[in-house]
């Protein structure tokens, strides 16, 4: 039985994890979304895809 997560779900429970045990500041975990968010808007969200595709078929095993 093979269990997937969503990536964003993943790191939206890291992300609240954080704020949770107040190792980063809100104002921050702010900007880090709005970044993530306007960097999809450009042309490196094809590479940042690839990236994180790779990455993650290599933890997986594949």
């Amino acid at each position: 039985m093979v269990i997937t997560i969503p990536l964003v779900l993943l790191l939206a429970a890291v992300a609240l994890l954080l704020l949770r045990f107040k190792a980063v500041g809100f104002g921050a975990a702010v900007a880090v979304a709005l970044f993530g968010f306007y960097l999809a808007g450009t042309g490196a969200a094809d590479t940042v895809n690839q990236l994180v595709t790779a990455v993650t078929g290599a933890v997986a095993g594949r």
